[in-house]
């Protein structure tokens, strides 16, 4: 039979409960092997209890000193009862002195007295009973989350000046850099609030006209990092020359925050449509355009378009790569089928071929083909070749050379490319 003898308002502080006429303090801690939290309880005394009740700082200290014993216990471990019991004397029934000279040597967690409003430079003094002074039964997760984001920060050599911690706030990053930059302006001290919308604005004006096209290789939803890149070194300059005093976490953070905006945006445009259908559907009265046109990736997997379909042939080649490419699967042929011509991209290389029909095949004989190859430099290269495919076929490639009907040639073009990076 177990029944809980005293609780706190807070349901993680530990309560003492008594089993079978024994008093014991039980957590939870961690989590067992099913991500199930875990609870462990160890034997007090009535002292202990008495304690306990009348004093939140010394139940406080008690609770940090024994958590890392729990994580000591991992997932299934059982939890080292005589360490445990060991610290209750000295945490709860020592002088102060002494509770700060115990801390001063043992593992506890800071985090969990931060959270609980101790005082930050006490405890950093090692002034640990007077630091709780000002301790409630109710926690503050962020005020812990900001004391170690700083941790992290000093330990880069990082010291936030009001403004840098105003952006960050701004953006949502102070706690966690990894976090996707959001604008939440009611998170900003008011005062602050202008300065922090001069440097955003700083940043949209560098990034205006800029925009972070789509990558199908890599999935619909994919941007082109360099697209990524050359917006953030842009913004990351003007801000830099602007506002000099910034560090650099705030200043990324602003940049960072530019190029999810433009690259949400262009995740909200179709596959294939975002930034160059446009010119396509305006001249599909050349002569020259393609009118009927296969895809084929490296499985075989074949897609037809034709002239009548109500999205253009680029946009339709690129939703498919977006629907197929994968790790083992990075070759994409266009094909005029008709006029015996087509284009093989092959993104795991970053080439691009080149193939015109010479001779038809005659009596049984196959066919004979002209194959040249260039190098590709990024997906914004590949589609342009795709546009001047379909726009003007074969012919309308030679401007996007050299071309290179030797393979050994070639290979060894791309070999000195890939040196030189």
């Amino acid at each position: 039979m177990r029944d809980v003898v005293f609780t706190r308002s807070s349901g993680w502080i530990p309560n003492v409960i008594r089993e079978d006429g024994e008093l014991g303090l039980m957590l939870g801690a961690g989590a067992d092997a099913n991500h199930e939290p875990r609870t462990f309880t160890f034997s007090i005394g009535e002292a202990h209890l008495a304690v306990i009740r009348e004093d939140l700082a010394r139940h406080l200290l008690l609770w940090s000193a024994v958590l890392p014993l729990c994580d000591d216990a991992g997932t299934r471990g059982r939890l080292d009862e005589n360490a445990a019991v060991a610290l209750l004397d000295p945490i709860l029934l020592s002088a102060p002195a002494d509770v700060d000279a115990l801390f001063g040597h043992i593992r506890w967690d800071k985090g969990r007295l931060i959270a609980h409003g101790a005082d930050i430079e006490l405890l950093e003094r090692g002034q640990v009973c007077a630091a709780m002074r000002a301790t409630t039964e109710t926690s503050d997760q962020k005020r812990a989350q900001k004391y170690h984001a700083d941790r992290r920060r000093a330990a880069r050599g990082v010291v936030l000046g009001p403004l840098d911690a105003a952006v960050l706030t701004y953006t949502g990053q102070y706690l966690h850099g990894a976090t996707v930059p959001k604008r939440n302006p009611d998170a900003v001290e008011p005062a602050l609030l202008p300065e922090v919308l001069r440097v955003i604005a700083t940043a949209e004006q560098a990034g205006a006209g800029m925009r972070i096209g789509r990558d199908p290789r890599r999935g619909k939803r994919a941007t082109d990092k360099r697209d990524w890149d050359r917006m953030a070194t842009a913004v990351d300059a003007a801000v830099h020359r602007a506002h000099p005093e910034l560090v650099d976490d705030a200043v990324r953070t602003v940049s960072f925050l530019m190029c999810s905006e433009a690259a949400d945006r262009s995740r909200n445009t179709p596959v294939g449509d975002d930034g160059e259908a446009a010119g396509d559907r305006a001249d599909f009265g050349e002569t020259a355009r393609k009118t009927a046109l296969s895809f084929t990736d490296d499985k075989g997997v074949e897609k037809k378009w034709i002239q009548d379909s109500p999205r253009t042939a680029t946009a339709e080649f690129w939703e498919f790569v977006a629907d197929r490419s994968a790790g083992d699967n990075e070759v994409f042929t266009i094909e005029d089928e008709e006029m015996g011509e087509g284009i093989q991209l092959h993104f795991y290389a970053d080439s691009v071929a080149r193939v015109t029909t010479v001779r038809e095949g005659e009596g049984g004989s196959d066919p004979e083909y002209r194959v040249e190859y260039s190098l590709v430099d990024g997906i914004g290269e590949y589609r342009n070749l795709v546009s001047a495919f379909v726009r003007g076929g074969c012919a309308a490639l030679e401007q996007h050379g050299p071309w290179i009907s030797d393979a050994a040639e070639f290979e060894r073009a791309r070999g000195r490319r890939r040196d030189a990076q």
